[in-house]
């Protein structure tokens, strides 16, 4: 925020808040800022808009007072007493309430062993509280991923600390609006302007080689933020009078208008859309007009995207944090061009090029651009394209939902010819978020396997579209593949499209189709070696002579194959279960046991499931119990944590029901044996 417009920054705490209300049903009460980066106007902005606190780290608490005296106290780095909310005099004559957190705590959370133990947790915290009768409040700031991510089971430590500090008859629970409201500050404080958590050197971070790096290559520097920013900086001034001006003859106020874009962002369906556009302009807008409007107002946040603070936080230009704000640069690029016929990719590029990556293989900014983001821009002849292919390998799905963009056949036709296909095509591609779309024609070359070639263009009429489905099929039912590649090459020249061009989820999908299509065959080609060597197989370890690789492995193949089937059929079968085990431990198998060890654990949760629906069912539990068994002897080592906590949820209410005695009971407890639960 500190390196942020003015304008830029009412915008982002305007966002922040009807985000909040959109989700929570109230108006927030205070507001995190990224980083914890700030200055006195972002905490101006935050007072104006109703925001009443801000957490910060100690070390950004500059001088302190209680209220009332005249004299400052210096605090030394990170010395301020977190215990107690502050109050921060603005220059404008406002005041906003700032809460310090336990700076060596969080740390301790964050990066040391505090999670280990849910008991630790709430000592360390209870134990920060002081003997006085003064109002105190321990606190720690961390990120959400800390519990569980970073930490395994840490948001169970936590859960049981905070279990923990409610039957803590000295200390309770609370929220800092909650802590206001009933301590208010009787201190204030000066903060250190544009100091952040995460910056030793206040927010260099952010615009220059300060030194801040999480590690990198050796020798490698990070002198490539201060261009970047720079980069950013001059398309973010180059956009802001393109968008007043060409905005201007649209909506009557084009700031007010972005503002209160975060309504549409949160809701896109079109009679909210048409609903902002009437009010922001005063009148009904015509298609055209409101395609104009809503492209000049996603340009305005892609530009403010760029900024995401974890595009200079890591060690090189060409990390996938920069190449996603680089991509929010190359969409407002694009909206510009779109919008208002202004084309800045050019001098963007120049530009970065100033920003030099510490690898030869990336040279610099405009380098990671071309080769990184470039490739995943998307338009409509793009999207038509994406939607064609993908229809090839989805029966020729009618209606494609692609990010923000719909995709609708208005015409399909496919011609087989053994595993060759050719499809023919016309589909209506519209983006839900700026209401521009396009009718396009294409046609489908699929060649088999991953070869699949591509050909769209805008639909130019009826009779152009019969006449070149007309030329390209009948090449193709003559068998004259090279002449329909020349054909496609000819009606759709430069917009020719591969697997390539798919967008990444739908490109693994297709290709996992494909493999999974190989893999049978290959497993179906090791079936037949294993029936025909197995017996040697056996013979050859039962007399331990070394094994050739050759042969042991289409065997362990096939054996590692039939287990991840019983493990991922929803039907328990541990007879044929115990079966394969018996031939791991003959064969001496070195199964994949990450893989399979998933596997079992969602396999346990979701038999558990139905456990919980049928507590009676002592067959089923049986059948799981002997499951458990088998998978133990393969020492399959599976995640048992989710089935551990349904087993707790349905032994703890069979328990209290009484209507599970004598076998069911055994049953049961044995069932918790085998999870690793004891229960009373």
């Amino acid at each position: 925020m500190p390196l942020a417009s003015r304008r830029d920054k009412q915008t982002q705490i305007r966002w922040g808040m009807v985000d909040f209300r959109h989700r929570f049903g109230r108006d927030p009460e205070g507001m995190w800022l990224p980083e914890t980066a700030v200055d006195l106007e972002s905490l101006e902005l935050l007072a104006e808009a109703g925001i009443r606190f801000t957490l910060l780290a100690p070390h950004q608490a500059a001088r302190v007072r209680r209220i009332g005296e005249e004299r400052w106290q210096e605090v030394p780095s990170a010395g301020i007493d977190p215990r107690r909310a502050y109050l921060c005099p603005l220059p404008s004559g406002k005041s906003i309430a700032l809460f310090f957190y336990d700076g060596p705590m969080a740390q301790e959370v964050a990066f040391g062993d505090l999670l280990r133990s849910g008991q630790a947790l709430s000592a360390r915290l209870l134990g920060t509280l002081g003997e006085g009768r003064e109002p105190q409040m321990a606190h720690v700031a961390t990120a959400g991923e800390t519990y569980g991510h970073h930490h395994r089971f840490g948001e169970m430590a936590l859960a049981y600390c905070l279990d923990q500090i409610e039957g803590d008859h000295k200390a309770s629970l609370t929220i800092y609006g909650e802590y206001l409201e009933r301590f208010p500050p009787a201190h204030e404080v000066e903060i250190r302007e544009k100091t952040s958590w995460s910056c030793a050197h206040g927010v260099e971070r952010w615009r220059s080689d300060c030194g801040c790096r999480i590690g990198g290559s050796r020798g490698g520097n990070q002198a490539w933020r201060a261009p970047l920013r720079e980069t950013l900086d001059w398309l973010r001034d180059r956009l802001l009078p393109l968008y007043e001006k060409s905005m201007a003859p649209l909506l009557a106020d084009p700031w007010k208008a972005r503002d209160e874009y975060i309504e549409v962002i949160l809701d896109r369906s079109p009679a909210k859309v048409e609903k902002f556009l009437r009010r922001q302009a005063g009148r009904e807008l015509s298609p055209e007009e409101s395609v104009r409007a809503l492209r000049l107002l996603e340009m305005q946040r892609q530009a403010l995207l760029m900024y995401t603070s974890c595009g200079w936080f890591f060690d090189d230009v060409s990390g996938i944090e920069t190449v996603q704000v680089l991509g929010y640069a190359s969409r407002a690029l694009q909206l510009a061009d779109e919008a208002a016929g202004v084309s800045l990719e050019a001098e963007f590029l120049a530009r970065l090029e100033g920003a030099k990556s510490n690898f030869p293989k990336w040279t610099d900014g405009a380098r990671v651009y071309r080769e990184l983001v470039t490739p995943m821009r998307l338009d409509l002849p793009r999207v038509a394209a994406h939607h064609a292919i993908a229809s090839e390998f989805a029966a020729g799905t009618h209606r494609d939902q692609m990010y923000c963009y719909r995709a609708e056949n208005l015409y399909y036709e496919q011609v087989p010819a053994g595993r060759l296909k050719l499809s023919l095509g016309r589909v209506r591609v519209h983006s839900e978020v700026t209401w521009n779309e396009g009718d396009f024609s294409f046609a489908v070359l699929h060649l088999g396997g991953h070869h699949v070639t591509a050909g769209v263009r805008a639909f130019a009429g009826e009779e152009v579209f019969a006449a070149m489905s007309k030329e390209v099929r009948g090449a193709f039912e003559r068998s004259d593949i090279p002449g329909v590649i020349r054909l496609l090459d000819r009606h759709f020249g430069e917009q020719i499209f591969s697997l390539w061009h798919l967008f990444k989820d739908e490109q693994r999908k297709i290709l996992e189709q494909l493999m999974a299509r190989s893999l049978e065959e290959i497993e179906s080609l090791f079936e037949g070696v294993y029936q025909d060597h197995y017996p040697l197989l056996r013979f050859l370890r039962e007399i331990r002579m070394p094994v050739p690789r050759t042969l042991a492995l289409p065997v362990e193949q096939v054996v590692h194959s039939r287990m991840r089937r019983l493990l991922e059929d929803r039907s328990l079968h541990p007879v044929r279960l115990r079966e394969v085990a018996e031939e791991v431990e003959r064969l001496d198998i070195a199964l994949e046991r990450p893989l399979l060890g998933f596997l079992a654990g969602r396999q346990l949760s979701g038999q558990i499931e139905k456990l919980l629906k049928a507590p009676e069912n002592l067959a089923l539990l049986m059948t799981v119990n002997e499951t458990l068994v088998t998978l133990t002897r393969l020492d399959l080592r599976p995640n048992l944590w989710r089935a551990q906590n349904l087993y707790c949820s349905l032994a703890t209410t069979l328990w209290e029901w009484g209507g599970c005695e004598g076998e069911c009971r055994a049953e049961y407890v044995r069932l918790g044996d085998l999870l690793g639960v004891e229960m009373a």
